[in-house]
């Protein structure tokens, strides 16, 4: 999962179209990346959503090239069952691919370029990587699966001499810590600490919680699945 900041080739953030209509579950499916699924979950659980969360692989952001493809199958295969599907991806390395799926289909996107935007919001992230260009971001997600989704991933375990290519010009790294929960973040600061370590790196933490992400998945759903029966 790259830091770097991309441009998705549409200018509206994510498609306008309204959400799909399937055949009346009073549901609506989350096609979600891998990556925010279980964060996403959590807050339809506490919020009492209506909605079902479909996960696509997280090690997609590896191929972002994919993503766009694995969306399309996995909507088209879940929104009979539904009254609406949205999709739970910022752009992510795209370059507007997701955006021509979503409008084809008619569903809409998460706003932003990256999950960093969501959770952070674009604007601190902006200001991140203006105040320090070196800057590589890291999330929770990414702490945990640090190992198997950077090191093994890019073949740092088996080719550590890689390491200086691909993080050579990186400065620091920045924990972007969603979770609210003393305990799990007494669990994951060391992870993300070891992650920083592996790279060389200082670690920064900017906490930041999931409201972000949960103003963007109110956002992105149907009126009608914000007010469970």
């Amino acid at each position: 999962m790259s830091s770097s900041r991309t441009v998705p080739s549409s200018t509206t953030g994510s498609s306008t179209s309204s959400p799909s209509r399937g055949e009346g579950s009073g549901r609506t499916a989350l096609v979600a990346c891998g990556a925010i699924a279980q964060p996403a979950a959590r807050i339809v659980a506490a919020q009492g959503w209506p909605v079902d969360v479909h996960p696509l692989p997280p090690l997609l952001h590896n191929r972002p090239d994919r993503i766009a493809g694995e969306v399309e199958s996995l909507v088209t295969r879940v929104r009979p069952a539904y009254d609406a599907v949205v999709v739970g991806y910022a752009d992510c390395g795209t370059y507007g691919a997701l955006d021509a799926v979503c409008e084809r289909l008619g569903v809409r996107r998460l706003s932003g370029l990256h999950c960093y935007d969501v959770f952070a919001g674009a604007t601190r992230v902006e200001e991140l990587l203006e105040d320090q260009p070196g800057t590589y971001l890291l999330t929770d997600f990414l702490a945990r699966s640090f190992a198997r989704t950077v090191e093994q991933e890019l073949g740092l375990d088996r080719f550590p001499e890689l390491l200086d290519a691909y993080f050579g010009h990186y400065t620091r790294v920045v924990w972007l810590a969603q979770s609210d929960d003393a305990t799990e973040l007494a669990e994951l600061r060391p992870l993300a600490q070891d992650a920083a370590d592996r790279l060389g790196l200082p670690l920064q933490v900017v906490p930041t919680g999931t409201d972000g992400l949960m103003l963007a998945l109110r956002s992105l759903l149907p009126e009608e699945s914000l007010c469970p029966p």
